[in-house]
């Protein structure tokens, strides 16, 4: 039986979504008719958000005129769940650095940041390595990437296969780390220890005891941020190529 602070939701079901490509454009603002989207969904659900960015930004995306992010998400999870939120009150958080140790970190970050100097690719920006709580984002091309020059490189990655490349040198590199490096968004991949992917996020939903936990993200496939935890067990996965898309499917879904 689903816990009793969402006894009153008329299907007892989990739909979570990924942030990025799936509720709003990379990195750009929410549409008024996905906010609404979710209004309308909570009303029959429960909803959360799970993606690999950290709270700040995921919070600039979703903030769009009244809506708050912790307050109407049932479920908020920045950087895969390692920072959590449930009914807008946080819940047990994780760091990275404290699992892979100063030393190895160190070693990593050098090895990184001397490949992007030596690699060869059209323009580069700034922030290339950005730390957040529980993982480190990559950026052969720099977080500082203009909206245009976002879309530039990812039309160049997907013919020349950048970050895929870096991926398996550094996999290579740091098997003993015992991590994984995961592509998503546009320009950028994730780093983070061995379970920490999205599914991680599921953990703090157990007790809860849903029918049925829905996740909508669009890089699902293999190697993308979204695979494990479309490919899980646990959840009912489905792709979206947009925001649009993922109204669409909603509303079949949940709405009519």
């Amino acid at each position: 039986m689903v816990s009793a602070d969402f006894a009153e939701r008329p299907v007892k079901k989990l739909v979570l979504f990924d942030v990025d490509g799936t509720l709003s454009p990379a990195r750009q603002n929410a549409s008024l008719e996905i906010i609404q989207l979710l209004r309308d969904l909570r009303k029959q659900v429960a909803i959360g958000f799970v993606g690999g960015s950290d709270l700040v930004k995921i919070s600039q995306q979703l903030s769009v005129g009244d809506f708050n992010v912790l307050q109407e998400f049932d479920f908020g999870f920045a950087e895969n769940g390692l920072t959590a939120y449930r009914l807008g009150s946080p819940m047990e958080s994780q760091s990275f650095i404290k699992m892979v140790g100063e030393k190895d970190y160190q070693e990593l970050v050098n090895f990184i940041l001397h490949y992007i100097a030596d690699m060869n690719i059209p323009i580069k920006r700034g922030t290339f390595v950005e730390f957040r709580n529980g993982m480190i984002n990559v950026s052969p091309i720099g977080r500082n990437a203009t909206v245009q020059e976002r879309n530039d490189f990812e039309a160049y990655d997907k013919e020349h296969h950048v970050r895929a490349d870096f991926v398996e040198i550094l996999q290579e590199k740091f098997k003993r780390l015992n991590l994984t490096f995961s592509i998503g968004g546009q320009i950028s991949f994730d780093v983070f220890p061995h379970g920490w992917d999205k599914t991680y996020c599921l953990r703090h939903v157990e007790k809860d005891n849903f029918e049925e936990i829905h996740f909508f993200g669009d890089k699902t496939r293999k190697g993308g941020n979204d695979y494990e935890i479309f490919s899980d067990s646990r959840t009912v996965g489905h792709t979206v190529e947009s925001p649009a898309d993922t109204k669409r499917i909603c509303t079949e879904l949940f709405l009519s």
